[in-house]
């Protein structure tokens, strides 16, 4: 039965792995990865066990920093448990290799796997000096409104939002939110209807070779009678210190039922193009 088990996972352990970043294994042992993750409380600790197609001893090789030895005597079922505090601000990631070997063999080792650090492992280790930094450049995410070109009716107006998300709901392993809620408001300069507020959820997804893609719905109202809602693409392009994202996004407001009081001049409903800096800093996380 122990052995049917073992085949059981070393088959599955042979399906392609998002943690393996590239197949540059060598030697007569084979290595089966079972675990690769990084505990979510302190003290974080990065966890990896693994199967060998033979007993042997091993140690695992941290690129970038240093090498560890995981089995001091010949086994096929190894697992090492490494703190976290040599890893700083500046890594996102931690590659690593497995090497395993019989008494005076030929070494054998696995290709390099990969394993994300979460983003509150990043952010609780860096210095104080680099809190009070990522305090000062949330504040002024916090305070920066997104220009905004709106159009309606064939004209073309300048506006300003600011949306702030309040509750974020994360996943593991993850960088940014799966999902947000938002409060927003906007005014656009020179428009027969200025003032707007929404209130609305986004949903990301992370992608390469940008940062992510969001498809959201708000409800707007103008607190005057003019009430709708607002479906939107967003795209996050780049990261700034790794908490702030560039965002363009494009969103278009209408009204499911109208009515006579609405149109003022022609059409209710208008385009928006917007950029802006995203950050979930001031957000509730969940």
């Amino acid at each position: 039965m122990k052995n049917l088990f073992r085949l059981i996972v070393i088959l599955l352990s042979t399906v392609p792995s998002f943690a393996q970043i590239n197949s540059n294994a060598s030697g007569e042992i084979e290595v089966y990865l079972l675990d690769s993750y990084i505990t979510p409380d302190q003290p974080y600790k990065l966890v990896v066990s693994f199967l060998t197609s033979d007993s042997c001893y091993s140690e695992i090789s941290l690129i970038g920093f240093n090498t560890i030895k995981i089995s001091d005597k010949p086994t096929d079922n190894h697992k090492i448990e490494l703190d976290l505090e040599e890893i700083d601000e500046k890594h996102s990631s931690i590659k690593y290799k497995i090497y395993v070997w019989i008494n005076d063999q030929e070494m054998s080792e696995s290709q390099i796997y990969e394993v994300e650090i979460p983003k509150n492992i990043l952010i609780d280790n860096k210095s104080s000096d680099g809190l009070w930094q990522l305090c000062c450049m949330g504040g002024v995410i916090f305070g920066i409104p997104s220009p905004t070109i709106v159009f309606q009716n064939e004209e073309s107006f300048f506006s300003v939002t600011k949306e702030i998300p309040l509750f974020a709901f994360y996943s593991s392993n993850f960088n940014y939110p799966y999902g947000y809620i938002s409060f927003e408001y906007a005014h656009i300069f020179k428009s027969e209807r200025e003032n707007f507020l929404r209130i609305g959820y986004k949903q990301l997804f992370q992608t390469k070779p940008i940062q992510y893609v969001s498809l959201g719905v708000s409800f707007f109202s103008n607190l005057n009678g003019f009430n709708g809602l607002s479906p939107e693409l967003s795209l996050g392009l780049f990261q700034i210190e790794n908490v702030i994202t560039f965002y363009s996004k494009y969103r278009y407001n209408f009204q499911p039922t109208k009515n006579t009081t609405i149109p003022l001049n022609g059409r209710s409903d208008f385009h928006e193009f917007s950029i802006g800096l995203y950050s979930n800093f001031f957000s509730l996380n969940l």
